[in-house]
């Protein structure tokens, strides 16, 4: 697997309330951040791969519904994740 048990407790760490909190839209944000980047740069070697890019938009698509829910129910939340994040809108 590309993502160790460890990183994934790093992610969740930084991101949500604890490092078992795995619920938390922020830490489910961050997580989706990370393989959406991880499906990038498999994507540029290998172009005809159609099943990644199948799941590369998906996961796009799931982060960008976590955001939408995220900026209804708290906008300082959805500010500080995209900025912590690096994304746009």
């Amino acid at each position: 697997m590309y993502l160790a048990p460890e990183e994934k407790e790093k992610i969740f760490a930084k991101h949500g309330k604890s490092k078992n909190d795995t619920g938390s839209a922020e830490g489910q944000i961050a997580l989706f951040t990370y393989r959406i980047e991880h499906l990038t740069k498999h994507l540029k070697n290998n172009h005809k791969d159609y099943n990644t890019e199948r799941s590369l938009v998906k996961l796009v698509g799931k982060r960008r519904s976590l955001l939408d829910y995220l900026m209804k129910k708290d906008i300082l939340r959805y500010r500080a994740i995209v900025k912590e994040l690096n994304l746009r809108k």
